[in-house]
């Protein structure tokens, strides 16, 4: 394993064209004090100079953070997870041009607007993230390093929903030493929704995945009751995949142990957020977390709803699957790691690593892991068949949602077929 490529500021994104030229994604996320611009950039590991590709700057004025690149017909599609959330089309045919496809997505929460993926029916699929960690806005907002904001937006359900009732009580980061506040689901911090409200389904939606057309007319839902399906992807055989990253043992409604799972899309689904975990209800026992009161649930209409479809594959505990390629042997899927102790009481690391998902069973085999930092990103080049793996960098979160991050440390590392 080898650098062809580094000093890249926390990048996310990587995709090659059918020359074997790797176009990156650097987030825009400003740790470490880092210059933090959403950028794309080209890089052509055909004739690099001094060990390093050679390097240009595409667009440099994304939304931050930027989460995913898709190539398609020599243009490059950029999910950008600002505020709003929007997609934007980069014309590669010379003149660099970016046009707006798709704006007015979901924003300013715990998750984003996420990767791309063009179907076989000439559609434009998109992932977009929940707004909260399980359903109801917390003050552990205000600790996220790429958030520290209270109150932020809430949820928007997919699908119509039926609210329970299970509204929970913390202390209020906004009146200090005043009396602590009750919030409920899909509500805003400090608001609840009476037991038996029923809620609409809503476009664009959080939580789920959408398609429209190639210039952003005729938005729809595919699937909801995904927290944040950031990895997104069709296979040779034209099936939609993703991967969801699992609740965390954090905020007003911690769920412990969640996994990380690789599900296959199926139109019209349901993939049971946020009341369930790998098809599992989050009230099992499994799912106890350390920082909290045992989940309840958020919804009163599971009948209502399609039965929460299970996993084609379930990733350890806080391993964070996050994206995906199809190569030999399988699916390679990079397992960013965990976030602890922010996302969960302190414990051994998990992730951090590529492994092989073989279909043929569902297994999951390694590939490889340190000196990697944070894999997430990986593709293979059509220009000598090798692996290469994108690293985010020095990236470690600490108690209230301290960093210890280090800006330009991330890397493009190229593994011999």
């Amino acid at each position: 394993m080898q650098i062809v490529h580094e000093d890249l500021q926390f990048p996310t994104s990587l995709v090659f064209d059918p020359d074997g030229i790797a176009y990156v994604a650097e987030s825009g996320l400003r740790f470490d004090g880092g210059p933090g611009q959403a950028r794309v950039l080209r890089l052509d590991l055909r004739a690099r100079g001094n060990g390093q590709a050679q390097v240009r700057v595409l667009c440099d004025d994304f939304r931050a953070p930027v989460n995913g690149l898709t190539l398609h017909e020599r243009s490059l599609y950029v999910a950008e997870g600002g505020c709003p959330g929007r997609i934007s089309r980069l014309d590669l045919g010379g003149h660099d041009r970016k046009t707006v496809i798709v704006d007015d997505l979901p924003g300013g929460g715990n998750y984003h607007t996420n990767m791309v993926a063009i179907g076989p029916d000439r559609k434009l699929y998109f992932g977009q993230g929940a707004m909260t960690n399980s359903g109801i806005v917390g003050a552990d907002a205000q600790q996220l390093s790429w958030l520290r904001e209270l109150p932020h937006p809430y949820d928007r359900p997919g699908m119509a929903i039926v609210l329970a009732g299970a509204d929970e009580q913390t202390d209020n980061p906004l009146d200090p030493g005043g009396p602590p506040v009750t919030t409920g689901a899909f509500a805003a911090f400090a608001q609840a929704h009476p037991a038996g409200t029923r809620l609409p389904a809503q476009l664009p939606c959080t939580a789920g995945i959408m398609r429209c057309n190639l210039d952003g007319s005729e938005l729809e839902l595919v699937a909801w009751g995904l927290r944040n399906p950031y990895g997104l992807g069709f296979s040779p055989e034209g099936r939609l995949l993703t991967l969801d990253l699992g609740m965390n043992d954090r905020g007003s409604r911690p769920v412990g142990n969640a996994p990380s799972c690789l599900f296959a899309v199926e139109s019209g689904a349901w993939y049971g957020w946020p009341d369930f975990v790998a098809g599992n209800p989050v009230v099992d026992p499994d799912y106890l977390p350390v920082r909290g009161q045992p989940p309840r649930f958020l919804l009163a209409n599971h009948a209502e709803l399609p039965a929460p479809k299970s996993p084609l594959v379930v990733f350890p505990a806080r391993a964070a699957a996050v994206k995906f390629a199809f190569g030999p042997g399988g699916i390679h899927v990079a397992l960013f790691g965990d976030k602890r102790p922010f996302t969960a009481p302190p414990g051994p690391a998990a992730g951090r690593a590529v492994v092989r998902v073989d279909p043929k069973d569902w297994s999951i085999h390694p590939v490889v892991g340190a000196p990697l930092h944070r894999p997430i990103d990986l593709g293979f080049s059509p220009h000598d068949g090798a692996l290469h793996v994108l690293d985010f960098g020095e990236f470690e979160m600490r108690l209230a949602g301290e960093l210890d991050a280090v800006a330009a440390s991330g890397k493009l590392w190229r593994i011999p077929p």
